[in-house]
């Protein structure tokens, strides 16, 4: 990468993201341009990664208080109140391993200092099963703080946290 930027998310970019998005799935549920578009006003901090103009990945995250009716979102309000919410991290599969996801990551702890928060949560898939996203957590310092079956049973996600001091 020559110059990889962080910046916020604009409406220009919602048609790219929600095809990143789409092309990840099962990782992340489906949005579409549409969805992507009704979710961003829920978000305290959505921004793409992008190197010379290409998107390479987002981030959308959460802050506690929102009316947002993700049931994983709901269990962290209950469990772990206060905490930045990562609703969604997807980076291209071209640019894994190359310190997007990190730099997402290091904004969304940036964030959550700015609103006095000390704890970042996030879930990610155990069924269908999302090994790499779990290996990538683990080696950012989260930990399983829980576990449930979403979508009525056809999805179960590791519920994850970090201290970010």
């Amino acid at each position: 990468m020559r110059d990889l930027t962080l910046r916020a998310v604009t409406a220009e970019d919602v048609p790219a993201l929600a095809r990143l998005n789409d092309d990840a799935v099962p990782a992340v549920n489906e949005l579409g341009a549409d969805g992507l578009t009704a979710h961003l006003p829920e978000c305290e901090l959505a921004l793409v990664a992008e190197d010379d103009g290409d998107a390479l990945g987002f981030v959308l995250a959460v802050a506690p208080g929102s009316a947002y009716a993700s049931e994983n979102y709901r269990w962290f309000s209950t469990h772990v109140p206060g905490s930045l919410y990562v609703d969604r991290i997807v980076v291209h599969p071209a640019a894994h391993g190359r310190g997007v996801g990190r730099a997402l990551y290091g904004a969304v702890d940036a964030r959550a200092r700015e609103l006095g928060l000390g704890v970042v949560t996030c879930e990610v898939n155990l069924e269908p099963p999302n090994p790499e996203s779990l290996a990538f957590h683990k080696r950012l310092g989260f930990r399983r703080v829980g576990e449930q079956a979403t979508k009525g049973g056809s999805v179960v996600v590791a519920l994850l946290s970090r201290d970010i001091g």
